[in-house]
């Protein structure tokens, strides 16, 4: 068995050989806790058949536990410094291949493709950069790639906002995002202490699987999100005043929305944080020939 690269005296004895400084703007944070690891992969739900992308390895510790755990790896690194320590701590493992590219710019679709044609199990597993977690996600989903999910590690704030439910100061329109296309669940925290270096926040790993169809059947996607941005533009307001100044031509088109409400059942009272995704469903539809 090779020796696990996520320990502290390995990471530094890495970092150290090829002189490595951490990068703040890439958001770098290395876990050097392989218990964490593993049950991150754990929750991945991995086997022999399955194929895993990884974005951000760092310096492999990820990896690793997934080129043991999976039949393919395909990581994408930005961070070109990282791309001779990857080769040399990955050296062991003949099923991994390293990508240099930023995910936000790569055509995924045509990777899989390429690499990952013949699976019909593929995971999305990361320690995502904090900085750009919602984008990553949002391009994942957006472009329906033919994956059965993502396990991602992101900070706590964000996961509580992805997975929370209506009615809580968390939910808003990233919450209705992912969950139009997920089942969003939160499967564990992870305290600071076990990333080199320490990050300022708590972080959480998220399990997003992907759902056959979207959680709501509506007329125009593309409509429904900008409804649900549109009313939590200012949570303190009502929905009717949030829709009515976000919403084009919306103070002109008052009494189309306020028939809008009444016709998808909800009262012009209500704060958007209260509505469910069904709802908001209803409501996107009901609007929809008023606005399009």
């Amino acid at each position: 068995m090779n020796k696990d690269i996520a320990t502290p005296v390995r990471t530094k004895e890495i970092l150290e050989k090829y002189g490595f400084s951490f990068k703040k703007s890439l958001g770098q944070n290395f876990l050097i806790d392989t218990n964490i690891l593993n049950r991150i992969v754990d929750h991945a739900g991995l086997t022999d058949e399955t194929a895993a992308i990884e974005i951000g390895p760092g310096i492999g510790a990820l990896t690793e536990q997934l080129a043991r755990r999976s039949k393919k790896v395909v990581a994408f690194e930005i961070d070109q410094r990282l791309l001779p320590i990857l080769q040399d701590t990955l050296s062991p493992y003949q099923n991994v291949k390293i990508i240099h590219k930023d995910i936000l710019k790569a055509d995924v679709h045509e990777m899989i493709s390429q690499e990952l044609a013949e699976f019909k199990d593929i995971m999305v597993v990361a320690n995502l950069p904090y900085y750009v977690t919602t984008p990553i996600i949002m391009k994942l989903l957006e472009e329906k790639l033919p994956i059965r999910g993502i396990v991602g590690m992101l900070q706590k704030e964000v996961a509580d906002r992805i997975a929370a439910r209506p009615g809580t100061k968390e939910y808003g329109s990233l919450s209705i995002a992912i969950q139009y296309y997920t089942k969003a669940e939160t499967v564990m925290v992870v305290p600071k202490t076990v990333f080199m270096p320490q990050p300022n926040v708590d972080s959480a790993v998220i399990r997003l699987t992907l759902r056959e169809e979207p959680a709501v059947k509506v007329k125009d996607e593309s409509f429904f999100f900008q409804v649900t941005r549109a009313s939590f533009a200012q949570r303190r307001k009502t929905i009717l005043n949030n829709l009515t100044s976000q919403l084009p031509d919306g103070k002109q088109k008052k009494e189309e929305i306020v028939s809008a409400l009444k016709e998808a059942g909800i009262e012009e009272s209500r704060r958007g944080e209260t509505l469910s995704l069904e709802e908001f469903g209803l409501l996107s539809d009901a609007l929809y020939p008023v606005f399009r």
